[in-house]
C-alpha cells in the first residue's frame, strides 16, 4: 500500500517522468525495488496513463482577446455562409523524431489541461511540406514539396494554381482563409489576393480554429 502511495505521489509531482523514474526514486528512498510492470499497474490503479502531451501555441492576453472577438463575430454564421469559406493550411511532416514522442502521465479526461500540454511554435528538421485546402462540400488536392514555403511559391503555385480556380467556380461570395505566417502576407501575395480574392480576417496563433489543422493532427 505504501509503495503504491509513494509511486502515485511521485508520478503526480512529475507527470513527464518515465516509468523507470518512480521506480528508481522509490529504490533510492526506501531500498524497495519494483519492476516497470508494477509501476504501470500501480499508476493505472490511480488512473494515470502514459500519453503524448498536447502541443499548443503560447498565447498572450491580446491573443485571447482577438480570438474571443473573432469567435463572437462568427458564432451566428449560417451553414450557407460557412460553405463559401475555404480553410487552408500547410504542415511539415518531419522525417525525424521530435518531442511529441515524449510521453507524460495523465488521467482520463484531462488531455487539454494546462499541465498536460507543451508549448511550441514550429518543428525543425528535414521533412516534407504539405499544403491543403478544404471547403464544406469539397477539397483541394494536396500540394507536396520538399522546400520551405516562400512568398513566390505561395503566389505562383498555391494561389494561382489552386485557390484561383475555386474562386472562379464559386464566384464573388468566396472567402479564403489562411494564417498569418510571413509568406502568406508578403506584398506580392497581398497584391495577388486584392485583385480577385477576399481574405477572411484571422486572429494570430489560432490553429485550433482552423479545421484543417485537426486533419494534420490526425495524420500525425
Amino acid at each position: 500500500m505504501r509503495t503504491g502511495i509513494y509511486l502515485g505521489v511521485t508520478a503526480n509531482r512529475n507527470r513527464r517522468s518515465t516509468s523507470s523514474d518512480p521506480s528508481r526514486q522509490l529504490s533510492s528512498a526506501t531500498g524497495t525495488t519494483v519492476s516497470r510492470q508494477t509501476v504501470y499497474r500501480r499508476l493505472r490503479h490511480i488512473d494515470l496513463y502514459a500519453r503524448r502531451p498536447v502541443g499548443c501555441v503560447p498565447l498572450t492576453s491580446a491573443h485571447y482577446r482577438l480570438r474571443l472577438t473573432w469567435s463572437r463575430e462568427h458564432a451566428l454564421w449560417t451553414t450557407q455562409q460557412w460553405s463559401c469559406v475555404m480553410f487552408s493550411d500547410e504542415s511539415r511532416f518531419s522525417l525525424q523524431s521530435d518531442s511529441r514522442r515524449t510521453l507524460m502521465l495523465r488521467a482520463p479526461g484531462t488531455r487539454y489541461h494546462q499541465e498536460n500540454t507543451i508549448e511550441r511554435h514550429r518543428y525543425g528538421g528535414a521533412g516534407w511540406l504539405v499544403w491543403g485546402g478544404i471547403i464544406l462540400s469539397s477539397r483541394i488536392d494536396l500540394h507536396v514539396q520538399s522546400v520551405t514555403m516562400t512568398d513566390h511559391i505561395y503566389r505562383d503555385v498555391i494561389l494561382e494554381q489552386y485557390v484561383c480556380l475555386f474562386r472562379g467556380a464559386m464566384g464573388a461570395e468566396f472567402l479564403f482563409m489562411d494564417d498569418n505566417t510571413r509568406p502568406h502576407h508578403a506584398n506580392i501575395v497581398d497584391e495577388c489576393l486584392q485583385s480577385d480574392i477576399t481574405r477572411m480576417d484571422w486572429p494570430a496563433y489560432s490553429p485550433d480554429l482552423n479545421p484543417t489543422e485537426h486533419v494534420w493532427d490526425m495524420l500525425g
